[in-house]
């Protein structure tokens, strides 16, 4: 028998604990004792950080310290060092592509364990800013182009984190969708759009419970977002939200406008405007001491909920795993969320899914697939134990039933990697002292003389080890080429830096800090490099140094990249592989300079000649599958020409395996997009992320994603909402009521068939034409989705459920919800391109209320 789909439920009022937890808190009242017990003083001590992921602890109220951590795909702690691994999930925008609260609360379940695993108390995720325009570079971090496929999503991993007791965060708060002069633009939004679309996660994680929120970088209309109202109005006092809103690290750079908002916490610390002058400030009556009360109050609710202010951390129950997270649980879980965020754009002719047993070779060709990108980079990376590359998963899925031949395609690329003694194309790399695979670090004082020393696995030093006297650090390593020629060495960093090979100094300068975005300065600085002559198995010792200077950061870096190979030699290589291979699997994707977190992209192209390459793989092997590596869109140039087509986002540890699994049939692809893809990025009807003169005006409205297609009338390369899986479905009747109170959420039975081969999975989804405000062109716009999973030739029913903000409209003139009453049109079907089904229902306003006025939402 097939079950029945349904889509939430009812939210409850805001503003309570949604958690479940088993515990009650400490009440307001305790609260209020405990803040009789704190002077000025102490009250303002606790507002700035401690350190850079620590807040000030107060003996004498019982209050430790809380400890934040980065997010979302893992939980990195304190220490920014490759020897304390996590686990690392799929990205976010991997995790909205499954559509499925239920595996996202699980992953965040497991993020939990993790946290506690590792000391945390409060995790720095979920991201809820949207996928406004597909260059933007950070997207592999957000969910995706769509307000309420974010909310909900972001609500069930919210859900999962804090039934183990430790905080998420809602960020970043609000309209920062891009990353070009992401510090200081100021986003020109309209109320109506910033209700409906830019706030409408945020309403959704505060629904579910969240216990922070960080306020982001950005200005939006002229106010930066850690001194703007609408950390009041509509956060704190209409959506009720009594935790604190911690600010992105390094954006409270102002005293009195900061201390005067409804912004509680400023990291990191211990130095900052309000370290320096809140105090004096608060004395002088220029910020009443109510507002610091209310800032410690909700610090302090925070506190309780992660069991630092004297008792247990409020657990609704057991994080998914052990704090110890047992190896294979965790891993068999994050192998099936690869599969279940895996989006089958193509497949014609049903090449997939392949059965091994009719294969007798395999080509696996592209650099992705031996150096899959698992993460994007930036502040979330954390560092895996264990990795697992789609050459390695096809490998071990088809074992010695077939033959397996690598091709990378391409060249190495020429732009330096932190040396990795694992890296491919990289020179085999080791520790002068110990002679063990990777590096020396020292850190040197002003005369020259070792004041540390230690063993790291990489030539990325983003936080050495800290030691009073600290002048120089120092990376060393015996490198011994593969092949010979012209290698590009690199140190990264800010200041005096300086390159020898050998004994002999071949770069030498001194780099002023020209960045004050805090990714580029401490986590990702820049590299000069150098090219040099080496021969290849003769081992060479460079050495890299980085003096230090206040307020530049520490990271230091020593890269590498070998000389430039024959680009068609490595094509002619790739052709002829395909060429004797029953099938072949291309694996492209984007690269760190192309997609990360401080820069948006330049283009939707794919880097380095891979288009080239798939469509001469093509040519050689028509049974050719290629499997797309990125967080957000590309462009497909070649889509028509490929039949099968494969997304598989930035998948995590667990990338190879979850990916056979879906190659070989083991897994059916789940996904469903969650962004719209273009075919070509001229075609994008929202595409700019650069401001003018400081500003990055919102001109299309709410208009952007699928709504913005739809308006402009032309079609994309796929659907927001569109995947395949690996059977058929027929729709068959919707059952809508043919009136609804405006305001109030309703249900909306679709019945469908399996009409396929396979026992699969379908997610139902619907959208909803109108009400329309003056002015207002009606565009369809999700309003609901559930899932069901059939067997072949079974009859299922997918219960969705439409919220009842769905039935209204923000009216910026009088600055609240609205009802507007008439026909509704709702469509059902699978994907926003795709919708098969209709029905018109009529909403009326609810009794006691004529048309235009603000109705009590089921939702608030």
């Amino acid at each position: 028998m097939g079950g029945a789909g349904t889509g939430g439920a009812d939210g409850d009022k805001a503003g309570t604990d949604r958690t479940g937890t088993d515990r009650a808190g400490v009440t307001d009242e305790e609260i209020g004792h405990l803040l009789e017990k704190l002077d000025l003083g102490q009250k303002v001590r606790l507002l700035t950080g401690a350190s850079t992921w620590r807040t000030h602890a107060e003996p004498a109220i019982g209050l430790r310290a809380l400890t934040f951590s980065d997010g979302p795909a893992g939980v990195r702690g304190e220490a920014w060092d490759e020897r304390d691994t996590s686990l690392v999930l799929p990205s976010p925008s991997a995790l909205a592509a499954a559509w499925d609260d239920e595996l996202v609360a699980e992953l965040g379940g497991l993020l939990a364990a993790e946290a506690r695993r590792k000391g945390v108390d409060v995790l720095l995720a979920p991201t809820l800013n949207l996928h406004r325009s597909p260059l933007g570079g950070r997207h592999f971090e957000c969910f995706s182009e769509d307000p309420l496929l974010t909310g909900r999503t972001g609500a069930a991993l919210i859900g999962g984190v804090q039934s183990g007791g430790v905080a998420a965060t809602a960020k970043h708060f609000v309209a920062n969708d891009a990353e070009t002069d992401r510090l200081t633009v100021d986003v020109r939004v309209d109320e109506q759009t910033l209700r409906e679309v830019y706030l409408a996660p945020f309403e959704a994680a505060v629904r579910a419970g969240v216990w922070a929120v960080m306020s982001a970088y950005n200005q939006v209309n002229g106010v930066t977002m850690a001194a703007a109202p609408l950390l009041g109005r509509p956060l704190k006092s209409e959506w009720g939200f009594d935790g604190p809103v911690v600010s992105d690290w390094g954006a409270v750079r102002s005293l009195l406008d900061t201390a005067r908002a409804a912004q509680d916490l400023a990291m990191p610390g211990p130095d900052g405007p309000w370290a320096d002058g809140l105090r004096a400030a608060v004395e002088r009556g220029l910020v009443p001491v109510e507002r610091i009360d209310d800032k410690v109050r909700r610090l302090l609710r925070l506190a309780d909920r992660v069991g630092a202010l004297g008792g247990p951390p409020r657990v609704r129950r057991p994080p998914a795993l052990p704090s110890a997270a047992p190896e294979a649980p965790s891993r068999a879980l994050l192998r099936r969320a690869v599969a279940a965020g895996a989006v089958l754009l193509r497949n014609e002719g049903e090449l997939l899914p392949l059965d091994p047993a009719r294969l007798r070779s395999v080509a696996v060709i592209g650099a992705h697939a031996a150096a899959v990108r698992i993460q994007g980079g930036g502040s979330a990376e954390v560092f895996p134990a264990s990795l697992v590359s789609p050459l390695d998963g096809i490998r071990a899925a088809l074992g010695p039933t077939a033959g397996v031949t690598y091709a990378p395609g391409l060249p190495p690329g020429a732009l330096p990697r932190p040396l990795d003694p694992l890296r491919a194309d990289g020179p085999s790399t080791r520790d002068p002292v110990s002679g063990e695979p990777g590096v020396l670090v020292r850190l040197l004082d002003a005369d020259g003389a070792e004041l540390h020393a230690e063993h790291r696995l990489s030539g990325r030093i983003v936080e050495p080890a800290r030691v009073a006297g600290t002048e120089t650090v120092e990376i060393r390593a015996l490198i011994r080429p593969g092949q010979e020629g012209e290698w590009t060495l690199a140190v990264g960093g800010w200041g005096p830096l300086s390159l020898s090979v050998a004994g002999r100094t071949v770069l030498s300068g001194t780099f002023p800090l020209d960045s004050d975005d805090p990714t580029r300065v401490h986590v990702a600085p820049p590299y000069r490099s150098v090219r040099t002559a080496l021969a290849a198995g003769e081992e060479v010792e460079v050495v890299a140094r980085r003096g230090l200077a206040p307020g530049t950061g520490v990271a230091t870096i020593l890269a590498a990249a070998p000389p430039p190979g024959d680009t068609a030699r490595a094509l002619a290589a790739a052709v002829a592989a395909a060429r004797d291979a029953d099938a072949a699997v291309v694996v492209v994707g984007t690269t760190e300079e192309s997609e990360s977190e401080g820069r948006d992209r330049d283009t939707l192209v794919l880097p380095d000649g891979q288009d080239a390459l798939v469509r001469a793989v093509v040519r050689a092997n028509p049974r050719t599958v290629v499997i797309l590596n990125a967080g957000g869109p590309v462009a497909l140039p070649w889509r028509a020409e490929v039949p099968a087509l494969l997304l598989a986002w930035f998948p995590g540890q667990e990338a190879g395996d979850g990916l056979a699994d879906v190659l070989f049939g083991r897994a059916e692809p789940g996904g469903r997009l969650p962004t719209t893809w273009a075919a070509a990025e001229e075609d994008v009807p929202v595409l700019r992320t650069r401001p003018e003169r400081g500003r990055l005006p919102y001109t299309e409205g709410p208009y952007i994603g699928y709504r913005a297609w739809l308006r402009s009338g032309a079609s994309p390369a796929h659907w927001f909402g569109h995947g395949l899986g690996y059977t058929e479905w027929t729709y068959g009747a919707m059952e809508a009521p043919d009136e609804v109170i405006a305001g109030r959420p309703f249900d909306v039975r679709v019945r469908l068939r399996n009409t396929g081969r396979r026992r699969g999975r379908e997610v139902v989804q619907l959208y909803l034409t109108g009400p329309s405000s003056a002015g207002d062109p009606a565009v369809r716009r999700l309003a609901g989705y559930a899932a069901v999973v059939a067997d072949p030739g079974e009859d299922v029913v997918a219960v969705v459920w439409v919220e009842g903000r769905a039935t209204e409209r923000w009216s910026a003139e009088r600055h609240r919800w609205e009802t507007v009453p008439g026909e509704l049109l709702l469509h059902g079907g699978r994907s926003a391109g795709d919708l098969p089904l209709s029905a018109v229902i009529t909403a009326s306003a609810p009794p006691g209320r004529s048309a235009g006025t603000a109705t009590e939402s089921a939702l608030r």
